[in-house]
């Protein structure tokens, strides 16, 4: 179970410039690590596909899971056959150093909730471990028509080579721009240069100057859908408008779902529970009654036992045409993230950008 962000993170105030030297020295082991996967000093291992890797480079949410599953629909529909690898934290096969499919009816428990939740969304191959690259031939002897692999976080799991690396960004997880344990960074905002792409929840962050060497696009997550988890049953979120709900999101940053619940009208009732948060039937037990409104991730981990009065709010990453365009390109031609720009990567998705 992921713990919640440091307030301090936000600010460079006095505990964070009181971390901050043990955060130099965070950075300069990074980077070693970093430059010595780069080197060949440590292994990197090259799969038999492209693999796009999704990933960030803060502590936390930033909207990865949703543009995994935009992606994938997008190469889906450029004619490729992708599938996806996640580390699968929170479950049991990660936890022990194995590697496994995602079955439709998989329990979060085993390989994650994340994994379960993109199975269930974009209704391709799904596979989990802690090591990618063991991940990834697995799915690839069960799975071999699939073109090519998308990773749900991992942009700093170097052991894999990758093709194309996407950076999603969310304005509020730069926090105070600082790295571990000063503030929320995995790896300087000068890592942002070297991705092909950078995806902005919300749009660039006026506070920290934007990448000048990677393109940047703006997304926003959409959700106007209520799913009641018992049946099934759909209904406008409009239609909760000035109802008080109680809401339940155990998510990287909670508030996101709260304040996109009070944008439609409803009178929300905040319940935030850490990242990746194991429910239990009693964790849904609120007083006074009123309906019950969570995320999508939080969802696959409650439908046993969740009360009827328990409803789902799934989301979409919403992106310009362009985004897409970009990144099927440079799947085409190369980037700079594998030094392979100007050879072909993939047969077929070229003609897709025309």
């Amino acid at each position: 179970m992921r713990l919640s962000r440091p307030a301090f993170w936000a600010r460079r105030n006095l505990p964070a410039r009181l971390l901050w030297p043990l955060s130099r020295v965070f950075s300069h082991l990074a980077e070693r690590r970093r430059r010595a996967y780069r080197g060949g000093a440590l292994p990197v291992e090259r799969l038999p596909v492209p693999v796009i890797v999704v990933g960030n480079i803060s502590v936390g949410g930033s909207g990865k899971t949703p543009i995994v599953a935009w992606l994938a629909e997008q190469l889906r529909r450029a004619g490729q056959r992708p599938a996806i690898l996640s580390r699968g934290f929170g479950g049991s096969v990660s936890a022990a150093g194995g590697c496994a499919l995602v079955t439709e009816q998989d329990d979060p428990a085993r390989v994650g909730d994340e994994p379960v939740l993109l199975r269930a969304l974009c209704g391709c191959p799904v596979a989990v471990g802690a090591q990618r690259a063991q991940a990834g031939r697995a799915l690839l002897a069960a799975h071999p028509e699939c073109t090519v692999l998308l990773t749900d976080d991992g942009l700093q799991h170097y052991a894999l080579a990758r093709t194309l690396e996407v950076c999603v960004v969310d304005a509020s997880g730069l926090g105070n721009g600082w790295q571990l344990p000063a503030g929320p960074l995995r790896e300087p905002l000068s890592r942002l240069e070297e991705v092909d792409v950078v995806l902005a929840h919300g749009g660039w962050p006026d506070a920290w100057p934007a990448p000048q060497r990677a393109p940047v696009f703006a997304f926003h997550l959409r959700g106007e859908t209520l799913h009641r988890l018992q049946d099934g049953q759909t209904r406008p979120l409009a239609d909760f408008a000035g109802q008080r709900v109680h809401a339940v999101a155990g998510i990287g940053q909670p508030e996101r779902f709260f304040a996109s619940l009070r944008a439609a009208g409803l009178l929300v009732e905040p319940h935030p529970f850490p990242d990746h948060y194991v429910f239990r039937p009693e964790d849904l037990r609120f007083a006074p009654d009123a309906p019950i409104v969570m995320t999508a991730k939080d969802a696959v981990k409650c439908a046993a036992f969740a009360p009827a009065h328990c409803w789902v709010l799934p989301v979409e990453a919403v992106l310009e045409e362009a985004a897409a365009h970009l990144i099927l390109e440079k799947l085409a031609y190369g980037s700079p993230s594998d030094g392979n720009s100007g050879v072909p990567a993939v047969q077929g998705a070229a003609a897709q950008t025309q």
